[in-house]
């Protein structure tokens, strides 16, 4: 995997982050008065946060991009890129998710089980972009800097 470059990573990161902050803000922005207030109620910050929001996207596609996206570009294949950011995904929404449901007394069933879904595509969907897109401005980052596109 040394032979990743650090101009594709960095591609891949920025792109990734793009995509998840975007797809996710049409997520949240649809999903948060029908599923999260509901359930989550006065539990929730009368106004958003954004230091710890900007925090999270940028810590969580870091991980992302170690995780899912590093592995993809060293097999080149976009399969690597989906399966590890859903795997990640489904990872890191279920440590939050579950945890809410085990201390939290409104957090509900179908609240987890939508938020695990949601993560585990988004995720994915995610990671795909920031490989494709990434694939497409750079060629093969796998294959070393300046190679042939796939």
């Amino acid at each position: 995997m040394s032979g990743i470059s650090f101009k594709s990573l960095a591609t891949a990161y920025v792109v990734t982050l793009i995509a998840m902050v975007a797809i996710d803000a049409v997520w949240l922005g649809t999903m948060a008065g029908l599923l999260y207030k509901p359930v989550m109620g006065d539990m929730l910050a009368p106004t958003f946060r954004v230091a710890p929001a900007i925090l999270f996207y940028l810590i969580y596609v870091a991980g992302l991009t170690f995780l899912a996206l590093r592995p993809a570009f060293a097999e080149g294949r976009l399969k690597t890129a989906l399966v590890n950011g859903a795997v990640t995904g489904f990872t890191a929404y279920a440590t939050y998710d579950l945890t809410s449901q085990a201390v939290l007394k409104n957090w509900s069933n179908l609240l987890t089980i939508a938020d695990l879904a949601w993560g585990t595509i988004l995720s994915a969907v995610a990671c795909c972009i920031g490989f494709l897109v990434t694939q497409k401005l750079l060629g093969r980052p796998g294959a070393g800097a300046g190679s042939g596109k796939r």
